[in-house]
């Protein structure tokens, strides 16, 4: 794959970002990616490695070292192909997957891995700007329908490829747009969100319907989840009137943090942050929590978290502290012991580098407030004891705050989603659905089927997109007995 001595001779080469005074002034995306010639070397430093683990820790399996081959050699085209054939919205992996599939890439044990991220990027852009991008509707109907619930990544994923199998794939969404979590969750400079709406037009050319600001189930959504639902529908209606459902929504109840003072106003999920800034964005009405001049404290040191620091900063906030409770993770992993498995390490987002101060093995003890405000928090240090996180004795301290946004992760789907139909949960609260076997992705409930954050909690959009494509599988058998969309 590539060239043979390739990854020899070529070393990696890390996409451009605009420098940050000129990105934080708009919320544009500011990752240029590689033009052919950079694209094409980093394919040539694919080794013919026998055992492709980029592949197996890649979620939909993408192919990779063929498609990397065939940039090296110029087929950009058939390099489309080859990308499409495992997943449906490389425009989203591309920008903002982790890439799990560098992490195990061979070239990885002992040097640094070939930039798949970028050669994917690069692909998917070269392919949009020429136009190869274009509908595949079903050459036949088979006159069954299908409901999706949620239109995040793995809703639109599963329409999709049902559509292509000959259904009337009819999509549900709460929110006045497209795009669940993808559009409402994830600020735009990471993802421009007029990708989804191309998307969505070429969705619309195979025959997928979208139904927007309505509701299923019964209304009771959680704290910071988008809702513009002007309609509500009972599961009893979609049952009646479809020959399967697919649950996909995404999980969007937050995690709380029960201490003193969490009444202050001031304190804030992320989500109540982020969705408002990003229907700011799209033209939908003015965020009614600002950063501006304002001292910030995030609380959470994951992707949400890092999108929440991003945010405040072209807010214009005087400061912004982000707050972990693990211990601050090595800058380099331990190969020989992680390899080919994502390693916990030292991760700096393009947010951190805008401006941040990140401290680690903090927890939050009480916040601190005066006239009903937020003004501040009192935190301690911790340390591991006994296998446990524990304390340390006067380590105590406090941080000014007049914002505090809560970035701690999801617990799980809406319950009103999953109460409504009736199904059985596994003790996360999620949907309960195997993904192997004769009924894999089916729910207890007749005819309904889960997949995504609906069946297997907060996870990556690479996951989602995965399962997704495979509940599609899955319900094509059910409703004609055998199919022949990919697993």
């Amino acid at each position: 794959m590539g060239k043979i001595t390739g990854f020899m001779e070529f070393s990696r080469l890390s996409e451009e970002s605009l420098p940050v005074a000129n990105r934080l002034k708009n919320y544009r995306e500011f990752v240029l990616h590689l033009n052919d010639e950079q694209a094409q070397t980093q394919g040539a430093r694919c080794m013919d490695c026998g055992i492709p683990f980029c592949s197996s820790g890649c979620p939909v399996n993408n192919i990779i070292p063929d498609w990397n081959d065939l940039v090296y050699r110029g087929n950009w085209q058939q390099a489309l192909e080859v990308l499409h054939s495992t997943n449906n919205f490389p425009e989203f992996t591309s920008r903002i997957c982790p890439a799990p599939c560098e992490a195990a890439c061979v070239l990885n044990i002992n040097e640094v891995a070939v930039g798949i991220k970028s050669i994917e990027h690069a692909i998917i852009d070269k392919g949009g700007e020429n136009g190869w991008v274009v509908p595949q509707p079903p050459k036949t109907k088979t006159g069954k329908k299908v409901a999706v619930i949620g239109s995040g990544p793995a809703g639109l994923a599963a329409a999709q490829q049902l559509a292509r199998a000959g259904h009337d794939a009819v999509v549900f969404e709460k929110n006045s747009r497209i795009g669940g979590l993808l559009r409402y969750g994830i600020p735009d400079f990471k993802l421009d969100k007029r990708l989804i709406d191309w998307r969505m037009a070429q969705l619309r050319a195979e025959g997928v319907e979208f139904r927007t600001g309505v509701f299923v189930g019964k209304e009771a959504p959680g704290a910071g989840v988008a809702n513009d639902a002007q309609k509500t529908v009972a599961p009893k209606e979609l049952l009646k009137n479809f020959d399967a459902v697919i649950l996909a929504g995404g999980s969007e109840q937050p995690r709380d943090l029960p201490v003193p003072g969490r009444e202050l106003a001031g304190v804030y999920y992320a989500l109540e942050f982020l969705i408002p800034q990003n229907k700011e964005v799209a033209g939908d009405g003015k965020n009614p929590i600002s950063a501006k001049g304002k001292h910030v404290v995030v609380i959470g040191g994951g992707d949400t978290g890092s999108d929440c620091v991003g945010t405040s900063n072209r807010h214009g906030a005087a400061s912004v502290t982000q707050f972990e409770v693990m211990p601050r993770p090595p800058e380099q992993e331990n190969k020989p012991l992680t390899w080919p498995n994502w390693p916990m390490k030292l991760r700096t987002s393009s947010s951190h580098e805008e401006g941040c101060a990140r401290d680690w093995s903090v927890a939050t003890k009480e916040f601190i407030g005066k006239g009903g405000k937020v003004t501040g928090l009192k935190a301690v240090r911790l340390e591991w004891k006994d296998g446990r996180m524990q304390e340390i004795p006067g380590s105590e301290f406090e941080i000014k705050a007049d914002l505090v946004l809560l970035a701690m992760g999801f617990t799980n789907p809406l319950q009103a989603v999953l109460d409504a139909f009736g199904v059985a949960k596994d003790a996360r609260g999620n949907a309960r659905a195997t993904t192997d076997g004769a009924g894999c992705y089916r729910t207890s409930v007749d005819k309904v089927f889960a997949a995504g954050d609906m069946r297997r909690g907060q996870s990556l959009v690479v996951w989602a997109i995965r399962e997704g494509r495979q509940a599609a599988r899955a319900v094509d058998e059910y409703l004609m007995g055998s199919s022949l969309l990919p697993r």
